[in-house]
């Protein structure tokens, strides 16, 4: 059996042109679910919650800050946390400035409150339990409560990955030396 040149290159044509489609549709099947809980329902937002958070009672969330306390009661450990933004990693940022307040997590198991000192990032996964007043210096605070169901302790290796410092010349090696920056350019 011979096969012409002009068939086979159509054939290769086909098969790669096929396989390209097929890539293309799984990567546009894959759907952004940052902004939907695992149930399907659209993701709420700190700023719906703090302004009504009576009527998001037993809502799946997702927020994120800075542990500014946490104590041991007898319902569970109750953790004080500055509400920060989440990125896409769902790891809260760093800039204080873009709090838009305060949250209260209640874990009902066990947790000693040394594994999320002041300071500590986390990550709340949990369902909206109404609010809970509690003092704030001289004065009352409305706390959003939420039940937590899976608590992330962000840690510094958790940051992003070291990046590999690469040298300036045409010849690269994993080992770092101190003649990098002296090769000539190449280019």
């Amino acid at each position: 059996m011979v096969l012409c040149y002009t068939c086979l290159v159509g054939k290769l044509r086909h098969i790669s042109l096929t396989s390209a489609l097929l890539i293309l549709s799984a990567c546009a099947s894959t759907a952004d679910y940052a902004d939907t809980q695992p149930s399907g329902t659209p993701q709420i937002t700190y700023a719906q919650v703090k302004a009504a958070p009576e009527s998001y009672n037993g809502q799946p969330a997702t927020f994120g800050g800075k542990v500014l306390g946490a104590r041991r009661l007898k319902e569970g450990t109750r953790i004080e946390i500055l509400q920060l933004p989440l990125a896409d990693s769902l790891r809260p940022t760093v800039d204080l400035g873009k709090s838009q307040g305060r949250f209260v997590a209640l874990q009902k198991e066990f947790l000693d409150p040394a594994t999320v000192p002041p300071g500590t990032f986390v990550t709340v996964t949990g369902e909206m339990a109404g609010s809970i007043i509690l003092p704030l210096d001289e004065t009352e605070y409305t706390y959003p409560l939420m039940r937590i169901n899976n608590l992330r302790v962000w840690t510094e290796e958790d940051e992003e990955p070291p990046r590999i410092r690469r040298p300036i010349g045409p010849y690269w090696s994993p080992y770092w030396s101190p003649y990098w920056h002296t090769w000539p350019y190449y280019w």
